[in-house]
């Protein structure tokens, strides 16, 4: 574990829950937001990816319109 070497589970995962929302702030994809949290958080890219993906789970209707807000934002960032 990093974010502070929390020997709680549960904290951790919320830590970096916050960490990939910050991601999210600036319109990381989850491969961007993992190689992030490795870099500069010492977070596993698996332990990114599981929390991302359980995130999307859980709040699918959101992460439907971050894609599609995502993928506008860089076809119009080509153009």
């Amino acid at each position: 574990m990093a974010p502070g070497d929390d020997s709680n589970p549960a904290s951790y995962i919320h830590t970096v829950q916050h960490l990939i929302e910050r991601c999210m702030t600036f319109g990381m994809s989850m491969e961007e937001c993992m190689e992030a949290l490795a870099k500069r958080a010492d977070v596993q890219p698996v332990v990114t990816s599981t929390v991302w993906k359980e995130l999307e789970k859980e709040n699918k209707e959101f992460f439907d319109k971050y894609k599609q807000w995502i993928s506008e934002k860089r076809s119009a960032s080509t153009s």
